[in-house]
């Protein structure tokens, strides 16, 4: 395995995934909460893997094949980013003390992994950022697609894990209700300034 390939598409793979978005505000919620992390994360991973995947193997088959994709997965997005906006929005400003670390209402596993999958695979940017990008990328690197490949979906592992647990040093933060609101609101923006972009092709 080329050690400079894998570099590159370590270093690739970190540069796309750490801006603030969708995913990670949940993966970063997950986390202050202590509510289904590992899953959360390892769910993250593996999809980003399959995506990353299919990118440096497949990407001009996709695009040949299905051209009506890009719409309806960012009209669609849009729409769950939206939703899911607006319901982080009610929960800060109905909450008071509901929302503490130690107090939170937890969610089952199931329905946690659920809205962790949508927000992955419903998201369009997440699409262009391992698909379209990191695929086209590995087209530079003839015969070293496997060292690329593996050094984007080690940045994946390690980032979401890295955000998962990593907020454990926040919690003292959040332990307050105050905090909750301000992050809720946060994600609620987030949401919908990613569902904006997406409806006007930004």
């Amino acid at each position: 395995m080329d050690f400079s390939v894998y570099l590159t598409g370590l270093m690739m793979g970190l540069s796309l995934i750490v801006a603030i978005g969708a995913q990670n505000a949940f993966v970063l919620r997950q986390g202050l909460r202590n509510e289904h992390v590992f899953a959360v994360c390892l769910a993250c991973g593996l999809s980003d893997t399959l995506l990353i995947v299919l990118g440096v193997t497949s990407l001009r088959q996709i695009a040949a094949l299905l051209p009506w994709l890009d719409p309806v997965m960012r009209y669609g997005g849009a729409g769950f980013l939206f939703w899911y906006g607006a319901k982080s929005l009610y929960s800060a400003l109905r909450s008071s003390g509901a929302l503490a670390a130690g107090e939170a209402k937890s969610s089952s596993l199931g329905k946690t992994l659920a809205t962790c999958l949508a927000l992955t695979w419903l998201n369009p940017h997440v699409y262009l950022d391992t698909v379209v990008l990191l695929g086209t990328i590995s087209t530079r690197f003839p015969g070293g697609e496997v060292a690329f490949t593996a050094g984007a979906v080690t940045a994946s592992m390690l980032f979401f894990f890295s955000l998962g647990y990593g907020a454990t040093w926040l919690r003292p933060i959040f332990a307050r209700p105050s905090a909750w609101r301000i992050l809720e609101t946060l994600i609620a923006l987030t949401m919908w300034i990613i569902a904006s972009k997406l409806l006007s092709g930004i």
